[in-house]
């Protein structure tokens, strides 16, 4: 993939490794520092390094080589399928799992799983590396997932996402007592400006994102609530409750860096999903059991 930049005088003197990464959200400043070591990057056709600062008129071309896709092999594993069809199968998928293959992660995800489970009966149109995959959830969030097995179902499910007429509804133990018994945050959600691998509320670049939230229960520090999703943003339920001043629980990328309890990751749940059948055209309610981890963590709560 080739890329070309002219320098305007306004953006002289800063970093050329700064100014393609502001410009490239998705490349990450480590990688295009990699580029420009091995010459990607040419300056009036001349390559330059990390440290050189672009003058007004510059010319960029940027050179980032097309990905090797690995080849992504079936591997047999215990799946919680809540519900399974021709279409659709419907997976509990549990705190440590990656949905899909990505750098660091070929293995021991759920697309592997998947894929000896389903064989060859799985949607294509997200590619090789996200086979059946529509949507998908952080790692360490846990519950309930859609997976698509043809072509047709996908297409279904991708325009109910889009439409926002799928029900999802989570639950989350966050920081601090709400006041109020339910309440809606809407606000934009965009890449962090500075830290590339987080995101924020970003009114100036940020895409609409929902969340309807309720509470469940209030403890001394801490309250038990359910977020109904009306968009389906990149850690949309923990960059907008850390906005509000209450992050989840064990949440160490946007709440506290210390947590009084063991934990891994957020405390998140992915309890119900609610679709219309691709075939049926039924509606169809889902729901996935809290985790025992939760369930062992609100016991405590309620104990202190």
């Amino acid at each position: 993939m080739n890329q070309e930049y002219f320098v305007e005088t306004g953006e002289a003197g800063i970093r050329i490794d700064k100014y393609l990464s502001d410009r490239n959200q998705e490349i990450s400043r480590s990688y295009l520092q990699k580029l420009l070591k091995d010459e990607m990057v040419l300056v009036g056709e001349k390559p330059v390094k990390s440290n050189y600062k672009v003058c007004a008129g510059d010319r960029i071309q940027l050179t980032v080589p097309d990905a090797v896709e690995p080849e992504i092999e079936p591997e047999e594993m215990d799946l919680d399928i809540l519900y399974e069809d021709m279409d659709i199968i419907l997976i509990n998928k549990p705190k440590g799992m990656v949905v899909h293959p990505a750098a660091g992660h070929y293995s021991g995800t759920l697309v592997n799983a998947l894929m000896a489970h389903c064989r060859d009966d799985l949607s294509g149109i997200n590619g090789v590396m996200r086979p059946g995959i529509v949507h998908r959830i952080d790692m360490d969030t846990t519950g309930v997932l859609i997976v698509c097995k043809n072509d047709n179902a996908h297409n279904v499910i991708a325009r109910q996402l889009k439409d926002h007429s799928i029900t999802r509804k989570y639950y989350a133990i966050v920081h601090g007592v709400l006041k109020e018994e339910e309440g809606t945050v809407n606000a934009p959600i965009g890449r962090h400006p500075i830290d590339r691998k987080k995101m924020s509320v970003n009114e100036k670049n940020g895409r609409e994102a929902i969340t309807h939230f309720r509470v469940l229960e209030r403890f001394k520090q801490f309250t038990y609530v359910e977020c109904q999703l009306e968009t389906g943003r990149t850690h949309q339920i923990r960059v907008h409750m850390a906005s509000i001043g209450h992050p989840l629980l064990g949440d160490f990328v946007y709440g506290p860096q210390k947590s009084p309890y063991k934990l891994t990751g957020q405390t998140l749940h992915a309890g119900v999903l609610g679709i219309t059948h691709p075939a049926t055209g039924e509606y169809m309610e889902f729901h996935a059991p809290l985790p025992d981890y939760f369930e062992d963590l609100l016991r405590k709560l309620r104990a202190t």
